[in-house]
């Protein structure tokens, strides 16, 4: 934790890596937690305590009762979404609305959006992305067009605001020919949503923020999705719609480069990837079948199967330096437990050209794999390092060798309490 600053766990690969997890663990060594980009297609699952919550849009701090949520200004909101994500949070006994606050400049995905995200995959015909169907990519192509509305904008004129916008989605939807839609439920429980959101404090979330850093607070940045999706850095056009990386949590939170302290890249023991897109280390035989049943690896909100491999160096090397990653944090190790051998890919191959960078493009790639000794032990019981069967400690160290950055926390299971800190 670094007071003053902002502390930022990310996901580093393809998302999915369990945040949801960790920034639970963190939250008691900070002072806020705050979300700064993506939206409701975020799924972070926090189990404790026999129980399980799945959060999309409100950060995973929330379960502490004495620090602030964030819900920053590079985010996208659904107030329907919303509104039935913090009612069950209310329901299960936590108060929200003094410790959730919502930036004004935050962008509203309207019903439309959703419609225009099935629209637009529907056109692409065969080189679907593979959304999630959640209206976020409309969103933020509306937000770079400047014609989009904001949280801030409920507060004012809004209804009139709300028509003009919809009727230009309408628009748009009848000359992609695609007219078979009916939102007339859906936008009563959005409207419903938009008058549950004027309950929250919305804020100018920017200035909350950097007030605190300025008194000496210290703030965790919980990131979305993954590097590997990122806009700009990721693996497009099979990329979310945002920032993931890093440099996300300046402008999604309207924070300064030099007040980021720790960056924490999260990762798993192996692979996994949702949606379409190349993805080199990914196995189509009985052990990825194996990797996929015994780690649960279905989308938290969509429910999709999730593609599985192994561990791969040449993305995580990217993920390292394009986030400047100073500490690992190693998820699910515990889905390996079983097997004899554990592969690592160390490079890609195409055409008889073999690379350990990340190429422009993925397409077409194979993994080349390095071979270590499965550790065969049940890791899930494990609560110190110094339990660890030798195989996974060697396993562990030759992932640092090979990316040149501690890993300084391992998950040994689901569940809040199977957390080493080493």
């Amino acid at each position: 934790m670094s007071k003053g600053k902002v502390d930022a766990l990310l996901g580093i690969v393809f998302g999915d890596e369990g945040k949801g997890k960790v920034v639970d663990v963190f939250t008691p060594k900070y002072d806020i937690v705050a979300r700064f980009a993506g939206g409701p297609n975020a799924g972070h699952t926090i189990i404790f305590e026999g129980k399980k919550f799945v959060l999309r849009s409100i950060p995973s701090g929330i379960f502490a009762e004495d620090k602030i949520n964030i819900i920053g200004n590079g985010c996208v909101v659904a107030p329907d979404l919303f509104m039935a994500e913090a009612k069950e949070l209310e329901d299960a006994g936590y108060e929200l609305r003094s410790r959730l606050h919502i930036s004004k400049r935050a962008h509203l995905i309207l019903p439309t959006h959703r419609v225009l995200d099935r629209a637009y995959e529907a056109a692409k015909g065969k080189n679907k992305v593979g959304t999630t169907g959640k209206g976020i990519g409309p969103t933020y192509s509306e937000k770079a067009s400047r014609t989009g509305l904001r949280i801030g904008d409920i507060l004012e004129n809004f209804d009139a605001k709300y028509a003009a916008l919809k009727t230009r989605h309408e628009e748009i939807l009848r000359n992609l020919n695609y007219t078979d839609y009916d939102i007339t439920e859906e936008e009563r429980l959005w409207m419903e949503g938009v008058e549950y959101l004027r309950t929250f404090p919305l804020t100018d979330t920017e200035i909350e923020i950097n007030r605190a850093l300025r008194e000496g607070k210290s703030v965790l940045a919980e990131g979305a999705q993954g590097t590997m999706l990122d806009i700009d850095h990721g693996t497009y056009p099979f990329v979310s719609s945002s920032n993931t990386v890093s440099g996300g949590v300046c402008t999604g939170l309207g924070v300064a480069p030099n007040k980021i302290g720790e960056v924490f890249g999260i990762f798993k023991a192996y692979s996994t990837r949702v949606g379409s897109g190349p993805f080199p280390v990914e196995l189509f035989d009985e052990t990825g079948d194996k990797i996929r049943q015994i780690g649960n690896e279905y989308g938290a909100v969509t429910g999709r199967n999730r593609r599985c491999g192994w561990v791969d160096l040449v993305a995580l090397r990217y993920a390292i330096t394009i986030n400047g990653v100073t500490q690992l944090i190693m998820m699910k190790s515990d889905v390996l437990d079983t097997f004899k051998t554990i592969k690592v890919c160390v490079a890609y191959e195409k055409d008889g050209v073999k690379t350990t960078d990340m190429p422009f493009d993925t397409e077409g790639w194979q993994a080349v794999y390095k071979e270590l000794p499965g550790w065969q032990t049940d890791l899930t019981e494990m609560t110190s390092e110094a339990q660890f069967p030798q195989a996974f400690k060697d396993y562990i160290a030759y992932l640092e060798r090979a990316l040149e950055v501690p890993i300084t926390i391992l998950s040994v299971g689901p569940d809040r309490a199977q957390t080493i800190i080493r």
